[in-house]
């Protein structure tokens, strides 16, 4: 249980590495292309890359479940997962996107990243148990982003009212993610996901947008990164990572990708870091570890070595 877990949460950090990278990346395609033309061609491209997964992949193995299902079991829970999850990422990714046009980067970030609040707070709210290292945890993980992200006075107005409600949306996919992942095919599942994605993209990209075949094109080497690294690849280990960690500890790990994507402007862009960025870095990656303590496996082992 305990390798599982380990594995888990680094699954989970690798997945917040290349989604922080990916920050550079959406920036450079967000020049050339609008907001559900990138989603609809970056999601297409990342159910692609997993297609073949799908079709050839074979039987899942026994053991890939945690809870016993068979393999037909386990299809549908990945198809009906897929949808769901699916929907509710496509409505975070276009309010992230709509909000961010009326109010900076910074704060966005900073509002974005308040799901590591809202998911163990969901979690008690449902009557399930939050660790209390991840209780402490969030506390300093808010302040260490707060100190990253905002460096302006801080007020709410639509745009941050609209990144304020794909944080909630953020929330609930996590949550689903960690409801389903555990009994699902999870290639299937993040394959289907990836089609919600851009399916629903689509539809709002002939709505809202007037895409051309020559931008996309155009931007085809950032498309490959976010649909075949940032997509197929991170969202398949966020999935993967899910089914052996507590939604709670998840949200933390993945506010590393705040750190991350603004250490990536400081390499790829040449963004450099204050020293009150540097100090919230250091809180949220501090958080993050302080949440992976088991407390009450410290205590049974101290316990017991006072017995002997």
């Amino acid at each position: 249980m305990e390798v599982r877990k380990t594995r888990g949460s680094l699954l989970l950090f690798l997945a917040a590495l290349i989604w922080g990278a990916a920050f550079v990346v959406q920036k450079i395609g967000a020049l050339h292309l609008g907001a559900f033309t990138l989603n609809a061609a970056r999601f297409f491209i990342s159910g692609a890359a997993l297609l073949p997964l799908v079709v050839f992949g074979g039987a899942i193995k026994k053991g890939d479940l945690r809870n016993g299902e068979d393999g037909n079991a386990a299809k549908k829970a990945a198809l009906f997962g897929g949808v769901s999850c699916g929907f509710v990422l496509a409505l975070a990714a276009a309010a992230q996107q709509a909000g961010i046009e009326s109010t900076t980067a910074g704060k966005a970030g900073f509002i974005t990243a308040l799901y590591i609040v809202f998911v163990p707070a969901a979690r008690i709210f449902l009557g399930r148990k939050v660790a209390l290292p991840v209780i402490i945890s969030v506390p300093a993980a808010v302040a260490g982003l707060y100190l990253l992200c905002v460096n302006e006075g801080f007020s709410i107005n639509a745009g941050d009212a609209l990144v304020l409600l794909c944080a909630f949306l953020f929330t609930i996919q996590i949550l689903l993610i960690g409801r389903f992942a555990p009994r699902a095919d999870v290639i299937l599942m993040s394959c289907v996901q990836f089609f919600t994605v851009a399916a629903i993209s689509a539809a709002l990209m002939f709505i809202f947008e007037k895409p051309r075949m020559s931008d996309v094109l155009y931007c085809w080497a950032p498309l490959m990164y976010l649909g075949v690294m940032s997509g197929a690849a991170g969202y398949t280990l966020q999935i993967f990572g899910q089914r052996d960690t507590d939604p709670a500890v998840a949200s933390l790990i993945f506010s590393l990708e705040s750190v991350f994507a603004a250490v990536a402007g400081g390499v790829f862009l040449g963004e450099g870091l204050s020293a009150k960025e540097l100090a919230g870095c250091a809180l949220v990656f501090g958080a993050t570890m302080a949440s992976q303590i088991n407390f009450r496996k410290r205590t049974s082992k101290s316990v017991n070595n006072r017995s002997v």
